[in-house]
């Protein structure tokens, strides 16, 4: 595959996914770093990272506006709860799991 068709390809499934991820937002980010180990803030530092790699100018809390949608502060008054004791268990597991060698 051309390179810049990969690139193109890339970007497209991204942007789909943050769609998706907006149009979700009973999803919490403790569910998705318990299944998927990596959730909308990830994916904002994610962002970032490549934007400083590439000395484009665009921080942490732009990259988060770019993800959620909105402002992260909106977001969560809108949509985040409080992690549940279970969630937070799952967390835990998931992190002591991870640290194991």
């Amino acid at each position: 595959m051309i390179q810049s068709n990969n690139v193109e390809l890339e970007a497209a499934a991204f942007r789909k996914l943050l769609v998706h991820l907006q149009q979700h937002p009973e999803v919490q980010n403790i569910e998705l770093m318990v299944l998927a180990d990596f959730c909308r803030n990830c994916l904002a530092k994610w962002y970032a990272a490549a934007a400083a790699e590439r000395e484009i100018d665009i921080n942490y809390e732009q990259a988060r506006e770019i993800v959620y949608g909105m402002p992260y502060s909106e977001w969560k008054d809108k949509h985040q709860r409080e992690a549940t004791p279970e969630q937070l268990a799952a967390y835990d597991a998931k992190q002591k799991l991870k640290a194991q060698p």
